[in-house]
């Protein structure tokens, strides 16, 4: 797709893989001076959209990256709540904000936005990044694996 991507992670297991998926740069998430390396990398360029999956602190540093017109996907909050920042980034550069929620959809709509998903990602030759699947009976696994903060998605697989 002709983009630079770069991959965040606290787990360098999960870096290592980011890397082999084809992140172009992969970065420890719990650097204190993120902004800096992944400036360095990618210079001249800017961050023009982030997906943020987990929140909390994290934020800042991402909002610190994006270039002029950046936008940022909030998908999770996993990390908590996010503290205080300075809304002028947001006005003086641009920045848009949005929030992504999957239950939102009606079954219709997500299974046509999956589609979409798959269909571009088979487009370059990738796959969806599955962690497990696990059956609706054993829900209650499916959230512990989660907990543990797998490397893909957990699916649950309802038999109809």
């Amino acid at each position: 797709m002709n983009l630079t991507v770069v991959g965040l992670s606290r787990d360098a297991e999960k870096r290592t893989k980011l890397k082999a998926l084809g992140a172009d740069f992969v970065f420890d998430s719990e650097d204190k001076n993120l902004p800096r390396p992944v400036s360095a990398a990618i210079s001249p360029k800017k961050v023009h959209l982030a997906v943020d999956c987990v929140g909390g602190k994290l934020l800042s540093h991402v909002l610190t990256m994006l270039g002029y017109g950046g936008r940022i996907s909030i998908v999770g909050r996993s990390a908590g709540p996010v503290p205080e920042f300075n809304t002028a980034t947001l006005l003086f550069r641009r920045i848009r904000m949005g929030g992504v929620s999957v239950g939102d959809h009606t079954a219709q709509t997500a299974q046509a936005a999956w589609k979409e998903i798959v269909d571009r990602l088979e487009t370059i030759g990738q796959r969806p990044q599955v962690d497990s699947i696990i059956p609706f009976e054993e829900v209650k696994k499916g959230f512990a694996r989660l907990a543990q903060g797998p490397m893909g998605k957990v699916l649950v697989c309802v038999a109809g």
